[in-house]
């Protein structure tokens, strides 16, 4: 009975990992190195679930499966100014959309709430059993 409960807090784990992964990638929109200070232009992160709990994936349930890099090319803008810039003039940029990463925050978010409203109608759905019971 309490599997639904249990079901919803790994939806909303999952959520949040998604939730954290897109804010990473809006924070380095505009990261042209790495932590070593090279050159190397962020890649974009997503989350990719999978089926089943965290602990037990034979049960029903959401997990992350990982967090993938796009490998998609980096945005290059022409800035010869620009001490990142290679010898061609172009710096490369993050393959971050901004478009593209509000969407999916909205969409998480809005899972989120989903799954908060599906754990607060089980938990009614509990009361009025056990209140029957009673």
């Amino acid at each position: 009975m309490l599997d639904i409960l249990d079901m919803g807090a790994a939806g909303l784990t999952a959520q949040r990992v998604r939730m954290d992964t897109i804010a990473g990638n809006i924070l380095n929109a505009n990261t042209t190195r790495n932590a070593a200070g090279q050159l190397e232009a962020y890649r974009r992160r997503f989350v990719v679930f999978a089926a089943g709990m965290p602990e037990d994936p034979s049960k029903p349930g959401v997990r992350v499966a990982e967090i993938a890099k796009d490998t998609s090319a980096p945005r290059r803008v022409f800035d010869e100014g620009n001490p990142d810039a290679g010898p061609d003039g172009y710096v490369e940029y993050p393959n971050v959309d901004m478009a593209v990463e509000y969407v999916n925050a909205l969409e998480a978010s809005r899972a989120y709430e989903a799954v908060i409203s599906l754990m607060d109608v089980s938990k009614s759905m509990f009361n009025s059993s056990l209140r029957l019971i009673a």
